[in-house]
């Protein structure tokens, strides 16, 4: 008996969790939402897309860096950011650590205008 009742604790526990997840959609406004954060010489101005409650897509639209450093911030920092939908925990680049870290600090003040 005890374990049919821990079986269908279990399987509530995880419905729940199922249904939550795909309550919220996600969390934040749709839209096209810009930040902009100091990089090592110049400052970053990105433009976030927000659709279907999601970060959809990330532009970096100006700067003054080092293109090559950019560029590793393009490939790796933005797609990590659209994978996560957050910029919590997102690993910087070395050697190119001022900038990437100033795109997520963009992209974090793009977003504080679209949480929900």
């Amino acid at each position: 008996m005890r374990r049919s009742v821990k079986n269908a604790g279990a399987a509530t526990i995880a419905a729940f969790l199922v249904l939550a997840g795909c309550s919220g959609g996600g969390q934040y406004i749709d839209g096209i939402y810009e930040g902009s954060a100091q990089g090592a010489k110049s400052e970053i101005k990105v433009s976030v897309e927000v659709k279907g409650a999601k970060i959809d897509k990330i532009e970096i639209i100006e700067h003054g860096e080092t293109q090559s450093i950019v560029d590793a911030a393009i490939e790796t920092t933005i797609p990590e950011i659209i994978k996560e939908q957050s910029t919590d925990d997102i690993d910087v680049i070395s050697g190119a650590s001022k900038s990437s870290e100033a795109v997520v600090q963009a992209v974090e003040t793009a977003l504080s205008n679209a949480k929900k």
